[in-house]
């Protein structure tokens, strides 16, 4: 998961993500998107991108194709669900009570 959400850190390789996240994309198509940076630095992030297990790549002869694998994404989505929704528990119950403080109402939770 560190790897991964490292790696997601960076904007321009969560723009490599969003380019690969519907098909498989060249090397070169994704260096023609990013004209600002360098030909080797692209190449650095789809190594960065490829080491922490988020892009799969294919080699076509002297050619290489990238495409996003969403499952390397799985568990930091699964950690960042578990905050946000501790955070949405922790609303909701500060609600109920408000709700019970104001009305008196010991039983808010089910009018939910």
């Amino acid at each position: 998961m560190d790897d991964a959400l490292r790696a997601v850190a960076d904007p321009t390789r969560r723009a490599i993500l969003v380019l690969v996240r519907d098909r498989e994309v060249s090397a070169g198509e994704i260096a023609e998107r990013f004209p600002e940076i360098s030909r080797p630095a692209v190449s650095q992030h789809l190594r960065t991108l490829t080491a922490a297990r988020l892009l799969d790549v294919r080699r076509a002869g002297n050619r290489r194709f990238y495409r996003l694998r969403p499952e390397g994404l799985a568990e930091a989505v699964t950690f960042l669900e578990s905050m946000w929704s501790a955070s949405l528990s922790r609303l909701q119950h500060e609600a109920e009570r408000e709700e019970r403080a104001r009305t008196g109402d010991q039983d808010v939770k089910g009018s939910w």
